[in-house]
């Protein structure tokens, strides 16, 4: 993953919030890509250029194992709630000590 500028991803940020078991993340997916990576901001969403195919579910469960690998979680605690056939997805990630903070420092640095 290339190292995204910290201003990308500023306290501001709507696109993860703390719920009562974790985070909520809102994301937007770019399947298809070379690599899959973190990209920035992208219309209050953070976009993730994903290495999976949009066929079948593919880039869904791509996309949760990539996520749950990025922050240390088991892939049981990643539910994708919405957009199971958009690229605006809403996530859940149930994990104790997990919140808003954590997952911008994950995702706002070199892999």
């Amino acid at each position: 993953m290339k190292t995204l500028q910290s201003d990308l991803f500023s306290q501001s940020v709507c696109w993860c919030q703390n719920v009562v078991d974790g985070v909520q993340l809102r994301v937007y997916v770019q399947p298809n890509a070379k690599t899959t990576e973190a990209a920035g901001e992208f219309n209050g969403t953070l976009k993730i250029r994903l290495n999976a195919p949009p066929l079948e579910g593919k880039a869904n469960k791509a996309l949760r194992a990539w996520l749950a690998e990025r922050l240390s979680v088991p892939h049981h605690a990643v539910h994708l709630e919405t957009g199971h056939s958009s690229r605006y997805k809403q996530i859940r990630v149930t994990a104790v000590g997990l919140d808003a903070k954590v997952v911008r420092t994950a995702f706002s640095g070199s892999p």
